[in-house]
């Protein structure tokens, strides 16, 4: 491996320590549906977005909260002694991908079927402290002073 290959792969591995990824697979839901409530809460702080979800109308909002909780607790796994209060984290990313299609068949009127296509999705969520990215823009700017 090269010299910049090697440099910007340990950088990559420490911007991962932050970082605390979760991740839910075949939620029975349309991802058109669950984006809904994806876009709602991408990069908001924590607490708003656990509150925002908690008093959601959207059904899909349940698994996504809990979720949320599950990438918090996982911050909290990476990066102990730091308070969650004092790291002022956000949902540096969330994103919705196409999970496996069921087809299933109605009937339907003259003897004819349709098909039904039951929809999942696999849910992503990436939760960071902003107090490390500011840390990170310091060094960057020192660097090239």
């Amino acid at each position: 491996m090269g010299a910049r290959k090697h440099k910007r792969a340990e950088a990559i591995k420490e911007a991962r320590k932050h970082n605390a990824i979760a991740k839910l697979n075949n939620v029975p839901t349309s991802p058109r549906k669950m984006r809904l409530v994806a876009d709602m809460i991408r990069g908001m702080k924590v607490e708003l977005a656990l509150h925002a979800l908690q008093y959601s109308p959207k059904s899909a909002a349940k698994p996504v909260y809990k979720l949320l909780r599950s990438a918090i607790a996982n911050w909290e796994a990476k990066n102990e002694g730091i308070r969650i209060e004092d790291a002022n984290l956000y949902v540096k990313e969330i994103f919705v991908d196409e999970g496996r299609t069921l087809k299933r068949i109605q009937p339907a009127p003259q003897g004819r079927a349709h098909r039904i296509r039951k929809r999942s999705n696999h849910v992503t969520i990436v939760v960071d402290s902003r107090i490390a990215n500011d840390k990170d823009v310091e060094a960057k700017v020192e660097e090239k002073n």
